[in-house]
């Protein structure tokens, strides 16, 4: 029992440290945040660094490293627009941390696993709300995301040691999740609605919120497998699937939109 859990924290080490994500892997990129890491994160750059952060971004936890991976990744979609190529995916770590623990706990039912598995979804949720949080106002007000931002982790911090060290409480977690899940899709909708004639692609993230309440009903009123092999739980998890291409797909549409937004700013001044 001891080797199997040892592989499992080292395969949980491993997918920490993989990329999920195109861009991560570039070259441009790659040589970008060397470069930038050795201008700028050591030594007296690296004070100067310090010394003009903000205060909200410091309690943050954003560290020089941070600064280069967000500058660089900009850079590298830069490139891909000029030679006509699709915007990359960059830092896709939480969503894939998330499906390898849950295929992880599907194959092998274990203590371990299990809280892998949900604590990897709790983290997801919480992701996309810290996500819509970020859009919706952390571009105007940075230092209210950074703020939610602590917060947000103050609050996974406190469940998942309470579930691992209290009590292991699966109507708890159930409705935390929940919970959680209905303020995200509320934030997300209400900003939708306000945005969805200035910005049509906002659509695509209207039928993506909708379609995981409407999945998520697989989850709150189980049934018995068809054919003894899908139950509810798998039927939602192949669902889920599409719809995260869909959500990728407007991710992409908004990033272009900010992108070329944020470019008029820059002739104008």
């Amino acid at each position: 029992m001891a080797w199997r859990a040892a592989r499992l924290i080292l395969l949980a080490g491993a997918a920490a440290l993989a990329s999920g994500s195109q861009g991560d892997r570039e070259p441009v990129y790659r040589d970008c945040l060397l470069q930038c890491e050795e201008r700028n994160c050591s030594g007296g750059a690296l004070k100067h660094f310090r010394s003009r952060q903000p205060i909200y971004m410091s309690l943050a936890g954003w560290t020089c490293r941070d600064d280069c991976k967000y500058e660089c990744m900009w850079v590298t979609v830069g490139l891909y627009l000029r030679e006509g190529h699709k915007v990359p995916q960059f830092h896709g770590k939480v969503s894939l941390n998330a499906w390898f623990w849950s295929t992880v706990f599907h194959t092998r039912d274990t203590d371990l696993t299990e809280k892998l598995d949900y604590f990897c979804a709790s983290t997801v949720i919480l992701h996309s709300i810290y996500l819509c949080c970020v859009r919706t106002v952390g571009l105007q007000r940075p230092a209210v995301a950074g703020a939610f931002r602590a917060l947000l982790l103050l609050l996974l911090t406190a469940h998942v040691s309470y579930l691992s060290l209290v009590h292991f409480d699966y109507g708890y977690n159930l409705a935390a999740n929940v919970a959680i899940g209905l303020v995200n899709a509320a934030w997300w909708l209400a900003w939708c609605l306000r945005n969805r004639r200035r910005l049509p692609h906002v659509r695509k993230c209207m039928v993506v919120v909708l379609l995981l309440q409407a999945l998520s009903l697989l989850e709150l009123l189980d049934f018995p497998p068809l054919f003894w092999v899908l139950d509810a739980h798998a039927i939602w998890h192949i669902s889920t699937i599409p719809v995260h291409v869909l959500f990728f797909s407007f991710l992409e549409d908004d990033s272009l939109y900010l992108l070329k937004e944020s470019e008029a700013k820059f002739k104008l001044h």
